[in-house]
């Protein structure tokens, strides 16, 4: 783990200043920052940018925390863009392996998050021992998730506000 100090929480920072904390702070503490700050705004004024920066940081909370049908369960909104967020901030072997959850998961194409929750929701075993499959790959092969992301916040900047 990083020498690096933790950022505690957002304190009012900008886009800009949050940006400036590379190198003195954890980067996966600065992220967690963008989505502290980024839950505050209303989600119909969410650009593509932040609405990755949100799905992004929710998908690695909940499959650390808790593995792919901790994800599906606890937010199923952010399931049918994930891949695509995961892939735009150039996580492709975790989006690949994130598209072979969903599929495991039975969802068909263009689902929704109603469809995740109802598939997560019935017990099914077989899917459970492939969605573990998921996870243990997932902690032996994903990179760092959290520096991608911030690579893409710098890239994307202007298209991100806390307002």
């Amino acid at each position: 783990m990083s020498d690096l100090k933790w950022l505690e929480f957002w304190t009012g920072q900008t886009v800009d200043e949050l940006i400036t904390l590379e190198g003195r702070y954890r980067l996966d503490s600065i992220v967690l920052a963008f989505e502290q700050a980024l839950q505050h705004k209303p989600a119909d004024r969410l650009s593509q940018p932040e609405i990755v920066i949100l799905a992004v940081e929710s998908f690695e909370r909940e499959v650390n925390n808790g593995g792919y049908s901790q994800f599906f369960e606890n937010d199923p909104g952010f399931a049918p863009i994930i891949v695509d967020a995961l892939t735009s901030i150039g996580c492709t072997t975790t989006a690949s392996l994130t598209q072979e959850a969903l599929r495991a998961l039975g969802v068909e194409k263009g689902f929704g998050s109603k469809d995740v929750a109802a598939a997560i929701s019935q017990a099914d075993p077989s899917r459970d021992e492939l969605l573990d499959r998921c996870d243990q790959r997932y902690f032996r092969d994903v990179s760092d998730v959290a520096g991608a992301l911030f690579e893409y916040i710098k890239q994307h900047r202007r298209a991100i506000s806390f307002s």
